[in-house]
């Protein structure tokens, strides 16, 4: 349950989408309130009587022999005519409830877990760590996100607007070549000559360590992060400092070593300056 109410409950998402699915209605019931699900507390209570109260004194020695005495106890209840009705519980089943029973989806449940995201200013999400594209339009809207064990789904207002294969390894980005805008200036502040001199002018900081991290993605929208990242780190030092950490970051994307780099490798420099503002908050 997503809100807990008596006379309006929200219920999971996921759980709801399985229901939906083998329509199934749910009707949620009060914690401790026996009460509220009669008949399931008296099925649990029957089934105890009847069949953990039979073999209770009974010792098993492997499963499928605990198995075989249950089945045989639940023979015996589906069997038995009950006074009242005169009838058993497998008669009633047959002629009453068979006929009515629906059959079951030709595609079988798969289980779906649902987010809410926001969409970053490089127009990607985030689930578990890696990045998957939506169109450039979304930027910082909210979005579902629908992830399977294969999928990744993205909704917006209801509507599907991107489908990419769900990731576990490799390149942490995903990106559909469909979603990128032709003019990323035009859709957000953020566009690699911005990130690069145009940033570094309006913030007085050095352009080195961007041009590095830009140059180190396929995109360079997705050294966005990246570069905001840098930005927080340079904020706690002076210009002079600034320009002594970003120099060798620029030197180090020489074209030979850039082959040999991998693409979300921090330049040395850059570390070693984190590891310097690390040990000054510690003091």
């Amino acid at each position: 349950m997503n809100r807990a109410s008596f006379y309006d409950p929200g219920i999971n998402r996921s759980f709801g989408m399985m229901a939906s699915h083998y329509g199934v209605g749910v009707l949620p019931a009060r914690p401790k309130r026996p009460k509220d699900k009669a008949k399931v507390e008296s099925g649990v209570r029957f089934a105890q009587s009847c069949i953990l109260g039979r073999l209770r004194n009974q010792t098993f020695f492997s499963l499928d022999e605990a198995n075989a005495a249950i089945r045989e106890a639940v023979e015996r209840i589906n069997t038995h005519v009950m006074r009242r009705l005169d009838q058993c519980r497998r008669d009633l089943f047959e002629t009453m409830e068979r006929p009515a029973l629906a059959a079951l989806p030709a595609e079988e449940y798969e289980f779906a877990e649902w987010r809410l995201a926001r969409v970053s200013t490089d127009y990607h999400v985030e689930f578990e760590r890696y990045f998957y594209s939506v169109p450039h339009s979304l930027i910082r809207q909210q979005v579902d996100v629908r992830a399977t064990s294969r999928t990744i789904e993205i909704f917006f207002k209801g509507k599907r607007v991107a489908a990419h294969q769900r990731r576990y390894g490799g390149a942490r980005f995903g990106t559909e070549p469909d979603h990128m805008p032709s003019s990323h200036r035009r859709y957000a502040e953020w566009s690699p000559e911005r990130s690069g001199a145009g940033l570094v002018r309006s913030v007085h900081r050095p352009r080195g360590s961007f041009i590095a991290i830009l140059a180190s993605r396929p995109h360079p929208e997705q050294g966005f992060r990246t570069c905001l990242g840098v930005l927080k780190l340079y904020q706690a030092i002076d210009t002079a400092q600034a320009e002594a950490v970003s120099g060798p970051c620029a030197r180090d994307r020489r074209p030979e070593l850039q082959k040999h780099q991998r693409p979300h490798q921090i330049p040395q420099s850059l570390q070693a300056h984190r590891r310097t503002c690390r040990r000054r908050r510690a003091r």
